[in-house]
C-alpha cells in the first residue's frame, strides 16, 4: 500500500485516478441513508443532463470494510471475487489496499492484470475452465487454480503443466444460504483421495484446499465443519506422500455487518483448532459481496405512470434485465425509496414498479407502498453493488453499460 493513508493510496490507484472523484460528508452510512441521498441530489443538481439511471460508488466504504476485514480476520488475506462487480475503480481500490483477486475467466484475469496486479496475487478460482483460458493463464503467469474432477487434472497437465492446484471440496450442507454453490462444485469426501492420486499420477502439484459454504450463510457452524474437512484433506495428502500443502482458501459469500463479525469468530476458532499446528499455511478468502454490496447505490428515473383508482403503476429506466437482475439471480429484496424528501403525513399508495422493457416479467416490486410520484422523479435502491452492473444485459435495447457510475468518497 502506498501513500500516507489508505484513502490516499486508493485515490491514486489505477482504475481510480483516471476517474473524476467527488467528495461528500457521511455521518454514518451504516445506519442512515441521508448522506447517500445528499450525494445523489448533488450529482443531479450539478449534472442537469443526467436524466437516466445512475450509480454512486463510495470508495471510503470499501476502505472501512477492508479495515474491518483485517481486524476480524487478520490471518486471512482477502482475494476479491471479480465476478461480483468488476468496476475498475473497485478493483483498483482493493488492489491498492492489498487485496488479492479471485478470477474465473480470461477476461477477469486481463482486467486485474491491466491494473498492475501481479499474477501471483490472482487465484484462478474456477474448477472447470475452458482450455484456451487456462492456456492464457499459463502465458500470463497465473499459476494457482482450483479443481474438483480428474478431467480437470488432465486439462491442467495439457494446458498449464506448471500450475499448482487447490482441491475444491464440498462443505457441509448449511441449509440457510442465499446462494448454494455446493450443487455445482466441490469434491465429496469419498472423491478426495482419488482426486489427490490423480494429480500425483499426472505430476501436477496440489498446493492446498478450497471450499465455499455458500453466499450469505446463516448457519455459521458450516465454516467450522468445512475447515475441519479441509484439514482432513491436508492429512490425506500427507499420507499419500505428497509435498506439504501450503494454501487454504475459505471461499466467500460473506455479508458485511454483525453476521460477518460472528462468522469471523467461528473461522478464527476453527483455524486455531484445526490448523494451529501448521503455521506455515497461507489462508485466503474470496469475498465479493462483502466489499461491493453496500458501497454502491442506484438511482432510477420514473419514465412512465398509470393510475388505476387507488393503485399506482410506475415504469423506471432500469429493471430485471438490467442491473436489477439481482432480484432474480441474487435474491435481492428491493426496498426503493423516493429521492424527494417526504412530506409530513404524506399519503402512500399501493404501487407496482416495472422495468423499462416490454416483458411483463420485468417487474421490480408489486403491492409496495410509495407516495404519489410523477414522471421525472427518482427512486433510490440501496446496497446495489453485488451481482448487479456485472450481470445485466442489453435486452430490448436498454444497455446496462450505459448506466453512469459516479465515484465518490465520504468523510
Amino acid at each position: 500500500m502506498v501513500g500516507s493513508s489508505p484513502m490516499q493510496a486508493v485515490l491514486v490507484a489505477p482504475g481510480v485516478r483516471d476517474r473524476k472523484v467527488l467528495a461528500f460528508e457521511r455521518r454514518d452510512a451504516l445506519k442512515d441513508k441521508d448522506a447517500n441521498t445528499g450525494l445523489l441530489r448533488t450529482i443531479l443538481a450539478s449534472n442537469p443532463a443526467q436524466r437516466s439511471a445512475f450509480y454512486t460508488f463510495d470508495l471510503a466504504r470499501v476502505v472501512d470494510l477492508y479495515k474491518a476485514w483485517r481486524r476480524a480476520l487478520a490471518d486471512v488475506r482477502p482475494c476479491y471475487a471479480v465476478k461480483c462487480n468488476p468496476d475498475p475503480a473497485l478493483l483498483g481500490a482493493l488492489a491498492a489496499l492489498g487485496a488479492g483477486f479471485d478470477c474465473a475467466s480470461r477476461a477477469e484475469i486481463e482486467a486485474v492484470l491491466a491494473l498492475g496486479v501481479h499474477p501471483r496475487d490472482i487465484v484462478y478460482a474456477n474448477p472447470c475452465k475452458p482450455e484456451a483460458h487456462l492456456e492464457y493463464a499459463a502465458e500470463a503467469g497465473v499459476n494457482l487454480t482450483t479443481y474438483d474432477s480428474e478431467e480437470e487434472v488432465a486439462k491442467a497437465k495439457r494446458c498449464h503443466p506448471g500450475c499448482e492446484l487447490l482441491l475444491r471440496i464440498k462443505g457441509p450442507d448449511g441449509g440457510d444460504v442465499r446462494v448454494d454453490l455446493g450443487t455445482k462444485y466441490g469434491a465429496h469426501a469419498d472423491e478426495v483421495v482419488p482426486l489427490l492420486r490423480a494429480a500425483q499420477r499426472e505430476g501436477v502439484a496440489v498446493a492446498g484446499v478450497s471450499f465455499h459454504v455458500g453466499s450469505g450463510a446463516g448457519n455459521l457452524d458450516v465454516y467450522r465443519g468445512a475447515i475441519e474437512a479441509a484439514r482432513a484433506v491436508f492429512d490425506a495428502a500427507a499420507a499419500l506422500g505428497m509435498p506439504p500443502m501450503r494454501v487454504l482458501d475459505i471461499g466467500g459469500g460473506f455479508v458485511s455487518g454483525p453476521t460477518f463479525e460472528a462468522a469471523a469468530a467461528v473461522i478464527n476458532d476453527a483455524l486455531a483448532q484445526h490448523f494451529g499446528d501448521l503455521p506455515c499455511v497461507e489462508v485466503i478468502g474470496e469475498p465479493g459481496r462483502y466489499f461491493a454490496e453496500t458501497a454502491f447505490t442506484l438511482a432510477a428515473r420514473v419514465i412512465g405512470k398509470r393510475t388505476r383508482g387507488e393503485v399506482r403503476e410506475y415504469w423506471i429506466d432500469d429493471g430485471l434485465y438490467g442491473t436489477l437482475n439481482c432480484i432474480i439471480m441474487d435474491h435481492y429484496v428491493p426496498t426503493p425509496r423516493p429521492l424527494a424528501a417526504p412530506r409530513p403525513g404524506e399519503k402512500t399508495y399501493t404501487s407496482t414498479v416495472f422495468g423499462p422493457t416490454c416483458d411483463s416479467l420485468d417487474t421490480v416490486v408489486t403491492g409496495y407502498q410509495l407516495p404519489e410520484m410523477s414522471v421525472g422523479d427518482w427512486l433510490v435502491f440501496d446496497d446495489m453493488g453485488a451481482y448487479t452492473t456485472g450481470a445485466g444485459s442489453n435486452f430490448n435495447g436498454f444497455a446496462t453499460s450505459d448506466i453512469n457510475i459516479y465515484v465518490a468518497y465520504s468523510s
